[in-house]
């Protein structure tokens, strides 16, 4: 299945889902901060989640409980391989570039890089 791009009103509820693994849309609300949407306004954002394969639900009554199928692992992963195709053309040397001068990592931080690096490299090996 191939993963679709979330707004930013669909991540925030794909946060709390994944965070609380099931929710009625009460529970959603709840964790939203203030001023918080209308109950419609993220009820309809969890139904066209559910349109993109993100989450199902099980149904009680009339009530529904609405859990992640896409775990945040997965969309992790797309959205970095995106940012980095798009951004840094897969190039591993420039993004690491981009975050050394962007945040202005001390060299205790451009230290531990390294360090991390190349133990990626001997596991590898």
């Amino acid at each position: 299945m191939k993963i679709k791009e979330l707004t930013k009103a669909e991540e925030q509820v794909m946060q709390i889902l994944w965070q609380l693994n099931e929710a009625i849309v009460k529970d959603i609300i709840e964790q939203i901060p203030e001023p918080k949407p209308a109950y419609n306004t993220v009820s309809t954002v969890v139904r066209v989640l559910e349109g993109k394969g993100f989450v199902d639900h099980k149904a009680y009554g009339n009530s529904h409980v609405y859990f992640p199928i896409i775990s945040e692992a997965e969309y992790k992963k797309f959205t970095f391989d995106k940012m980095m195709n798009s951004y840094f053309n897969n190039s591993y040397k420039s993004l690491v570039s981009f975050i050394a001068d962007e945040k202005k990592l001390d060299i205790n931080e451009l230290d531990e890089l390294t360090k991390l690096i190349d133990n990626l490299k001997t596991k590898s090996k």
